[in-house]
């Protein structure tokens, strides 16, 4: 397996000769405030970014950080609602003109890891790390309402930071949806991000589908049968529907971010794939028996069609009599980026900060990824994107979830800059974009 060191280094390099000498529009005086007052409140935020990191807190328990956020929050006056959905906090900030209701959200919880931090601010919550990111996602989060409200003379509508505890188990979005999150708030359009191991100063996003979807199927059979054959043939089927090949460049991890292979190149491996876990769930009872299994697929309509087929392999088997039932037992959600709002918003960051910066992605992030910001995408239409935390030359790499993760915090720069930027340019377009 390749190293990340060696993957992001090659990336980086790669990405830079595709874009040189690529221009970049002199921003209007308005981003030019933004980066000013980035600037300016840039060595706060790393403050407040390392605090989050030493005292994490783990999903449906984020007292601590709530009450900073909604105190950071206050101390810009801004209209503050706490405790939605669990710990969530809605920060609103108006403008002095009319115009549309733009969501800007951020994840705030952390998980659990008796690992060692890598870094000089180590958490002090024993057993719990920020290794997926969401203290900075949390600090950009306070860095943009920090910035806009500088400026809320200028602005044309109003801005929601939705800053949504539970993401990790997957609660947190429908949760806050059912505490009424909807009917506290009227929004246009909603915006979000999750750091990447791509370059930092970079951000990459799509129109429709960035994470693959997840199912997990079981097949359920009376114990009347020879329960060891019935185990392989149910496997083997499941196995027949998947067109990657096992212990191939698509399994390697460090492979989504290959140059040549990787989902930000145009000759992808990972556009149109359907694949099975390598591990089987067997689960008995004194009458039954289960296998199961998660699915993989870069279409949810491909990915749909394996149960049907499935039960009408095992049903035209010698197995067919025992089989009690074919179902989907977990379905994951994942964004869907709305196909407009996204060339509108790669088209606005292009023209204000350069389009080298900005990444295009081609191919479907593989494995078990996601995001409940898609709950929030079933209201209101909007764009999910992925921001760059790596530097090969630090040796820094932000790959969630894995042990050394960590980022350079000019990504936070980064973050605070191009999304104030992009949600001002989304209030002065003053069209509205239709859900798909």
């Amino acid at each position: 397996m390749k190293s990340l060191k060696f993957v992001i280094s090659i990336l980086f390099i790669f990405l830079w000769l595709q874009v040189f000498g690529q221009k970049t529009t002199a921003p209007s005086s308005i981003h030019k405030i933004i980066q000013e007052q980035t600037d300016l409140i840039f060595d706060s935020l790393v403050k407040t970014r390392r605090d989050f990191h030493r005292y994490p807190e783990l999903s449906d328990k984020e007292k601590r950080t709530s009450e900073k956020i909604a105190n950071y929050l206050k101390g810009l006056d801004l209209e503050v609602k706490t405790n939605i959905g669990g710990y969530g906090v809605v920060g609103i900030l108006k403008g002095a003109k009319k115009g549309k209701h733009i969501i800007w959200r951020a994840d705030i919880d952390a998980i659990p890891s008796n690992l060692p931090d890598v870094v000089d601010f180590p958490s002090k919550n024993k057993g719990i790390r920020h290794i997926c990111g969401h203290d900075v996602h949390t600090t950009i989060g306070l860095g943009i309402a920090n910035v806009l409200a500088k400026i809320k003379e200028d602005l044309k509508g109003t801005i929601y930071f939705v800053f949504q505890p539970s993401e990790e188990n997957f609660k947190g979005a429908k949760a806050m949806i059912a505490d009424g999150l909807f009917d506290l708030i009227k929004a246009d359009e909603i915006y979000g991000l999750h750091m990447a191991p791509i370059p930092v100063g970079t951000i990459a996003t799509k129109p429709k589908v960035i994470y693959a979807h997840t199912n997990k199927i079981e097949v359920t059979y009376k114990k009347e049968i020879d329960q060891e054959h019935a185990i392989a043939y149910t496997k083997n089927t499941i196995q027949s529907f998947q067109d990657v090949v096992i212990d191939s460049k698509f399994e390697d991890l460090y492979s989504m971010f290959d140059p040549k292979i990787g989902i930000t190149s145009p000759k992808t491996i990972f556009k149109e794939f359907l694949s099975c876990d390598s591990d089987f769930e067997i689960k008995e009872t004194e009458t039954h028996f289960t296998i199961g299994n998660l699915l993989n697929s870069s279409s949810k309509k491909r990915l749909d069609t394996v149960l049907v087929n499935l039960r009408q392999k095992i049903a035209n088997s010698k197995y067919g009599k025992a089989m009690v039932s074919t179902s989907y037992t977990f379905v994951k959600k994942v964004p869907l980026n709305d196909t407009h709002l996204s060339f509108k918003s790669i088209e606005s960051i292009s023209n204000i900060y350069g389009s080298k910066y900005v990444i295009p992605l081609h191919g479907i992030v593989p494995g078990y990824f996601g995001d409940d910001f898609a709950y929030f995408q079933d209201h209101v239409p909007g764009v999910y994107f992925f921001l760059g935390g790596s530097n090969a030359e630090k040796e820094i790499f932000s790959m969630p979830h894995t042990p050394d993760f960590a980022v350079d915090e000019h990504s936070i720069k980064i973050g605070v800059q191009y999304f104030s930027s992009l949600i001002i340019e989304r209030l002065e377009d003053q069209s509205i974009s239709q859900s798909e």
